[in-house]
C-alpha cells in the first residue's frame, strides 16, 4: 500500500503559490516509473475540469508525465470505462472539495472494489483534503458548506485503508481545532491525525512518516484518554516508523 495524504496547501492554480511541490515529487517517485499513468479524480469539486487543468500543469508541464486523464461523472455510469481508467492508473490523485459527495458517488458507482484492486497492485493513492480523507477510516469534513452553507463539521466515512480519522487544514481553519475534540469523543480505538496545510502523511507498506512543504507546518496525533483530549506532535525527521505506532492507542 502506498498512500500520500496531504493536509492542504496551494497547488499553483491561477493566482496562488505552488506549495505542494515536495509532495508531488514524492508521489511520482513512489511509482518507480519514469512516465507513470496519472488519473485525477475531481468528483468532490464542482469545477473538476479546471481543477484537472491545474493538475495537468503540475504533472505534465512540471514533472513531464505524458499519460494523464481524469474521471468524469459520465465515466461513473459506464462500468467498462470505469474499470479501464482505474485499471491502468499508476497514480490515483483525488482532489479536494465535498468529501461526502465524493464517497457517495464512488460507492454508488461500484468503484470501491476497483480502488481496492489499485491499492493491492501498488498504485500510489494520494490527494489533498477530501482526497486525503478518502483513504482513511473517517474524516473531519466541511461537506455541509457545499450543500447548505453550514459551517458544522461532520464525520465522513472513507475507504478505511488507514485506520485513522484525518483532519486536514488544521492550522488554517480554526473551527477544526475546536471541533476535533468534540468529534473524537465518539471515535474509539483509532486516533485522529491533524494535518496543517503544507504537511502530508505518507504510508508505504506498513510504515509511515510526515512530509512538509511549508515552514512551521506540523502534524499531530490526537485522542481521548482518561477524560482528557491528548495531542502529540508527530516527528518530522524523515524517518520511517511502523504504522502500528501511529494507529495504536
Amino acid at each position: 500500500m502506498r498512500i500520500v495524504a496531504i493536509g492542504g496547501g496551494e497547488n499553483g492554480r491561477p493566482g496562488t503559490a505552488y506549495e505542494t511541490g515536495p509532495f508531488d515529487r514524492e508521489i511520482l517517485s513512489l511509482t518507480g516509473k519514469r512516465d507513470p499513468a496519472f488519473l485525477f479524480i475531481g468528483l468532490a469539486n464542482p469545477h473538476a475540469d479546471s481543477y484537472f487543468e491545474t493538475m495537468r500543469a503540475i504533472y505534465r508541464d512540471r514533472l513531464g508525465l505524458t499519460r494523464l486523464e481524469h474521471l468524469t461523472e459520465a465515466d461513473l455510469r459506464d462500468p467498462a470505462v470505469l474499470a479501464d481508467k482505474f485499471g491502468r492508473a499508476d497514480i490515483l490523485y483525488v482532489g479536494g472539495g465535498n468529501t461526502l459527495r465524493l464517497m457517495t458517488l464512488l460507492r454508488r458507482a461500484g468503484a470501491v472494489p476497483l480502488l481496492d484492486a489499485a491499492r493491492d497492485r501498488g498504485a500510489v493513492l494520494c490527494g489533498v483534503s477530501a482526497g486525503a480523507i478518502c483513504w482513511c477510516r473517517y474524516g473531519n469534513s466541511d461537506s455541509r458548506k457545499f450543500t447548505s452553507g453550514s459551517d458544522q463539521l461532520i464525520k465522513v466515512s472513507g475507504l478505511g485503508y488507514l485506520p485513522v480519522l484525518l483532519c486536514p487544514h488544521y492550522d488554517a481553519e480554526p473551527l477544526r481545532q475546536t471541533d476535533l475534540p468534540r468529534m473524537m469523543r465518539r471515535v474509539h480505538r483509532i486516533p485522529a491525525i491533524a494535518l496543517d496545510n503544507g504537511t502530508a502523511l505518507e504510508a508505504v507498506d506498513g510504515r509511515w512518516r510526515i512530509l512538509t512543504s511549508l515552514p512551521g507546518a506540523m502534524a499531530r496525533r490526537c485522542f481521548w484518554r482518561t477524560g482528557s483530549f491528548q495531542m502529540e506532535e508527530l516527528p518530522q525527521d524523515g524517518g520511517w516508523r511502523p504504522l502500528e505506532e501511529l494507529t495504536a492507542l
